[in-house]
């Protein structure tokens, strides 16, 4: 497996099964060029195709610093428990880590178990259970 930072729209198209919806690609060149927007893609070395990928937005607080929000994290279910969703998570933390932000955290429900075990494989801890409070708009 390879991990190779997405630097292209044409890049998260090909890689469009692994998200949610169809990539726009406004929308991906809007992330791909804000600053602090990270996306990684794995790829199947014997296809070069891509089976995941982690995205993570940082941010910054005046009086806190920079922490990275591990935004999402996909792998291609026939790639699944093989160490990709833990490579990748472990990329973004080398990539928070190298850009100088003090800690790195996401949002996952509390019984989504095969999260929380990526997660945790790749060094992350529980800080406890949290509420989440959401807006939409539109």
């Amino acid at each position: 497996m390879e991990i190779r930072r997405a630097m292209k729209a044409a890049e998260l198209a090909a890689a469009e099964h692994l998200f949610d919806n169809p990539v726009r690609p406004e929308w991906a060149d809007r992330f791909l060029t804000s600053t602090g927007h990270h996306l990684y893609l794995a790829y199947d070395p014997a296809e070069d195709a891509p089976v995941g990928f982690v995205s993570g937005v940082e941010t910054i607080h005046p009086d806190k610093g920079a922490e990275m929000l591990l935004y999402e994290l996909g792998v291609a279910e026939a790639y699944r428990r093989r160490g990709i969703g833990r490579a990748l998570v472990r990329r973004l933390a080398e990539e928070s880590r190298e850009r100088g932000c003090y800690g790195m955290w996401v949002l996952v429900d509390t019984d989504n178990e095969v999260a929380l075990a990526t997660y945790r494989s790749a060094g992350g801890k529980d800080d406890g259970a949290c509420a989440v409070v959401g807006w939409e708009f539109g």
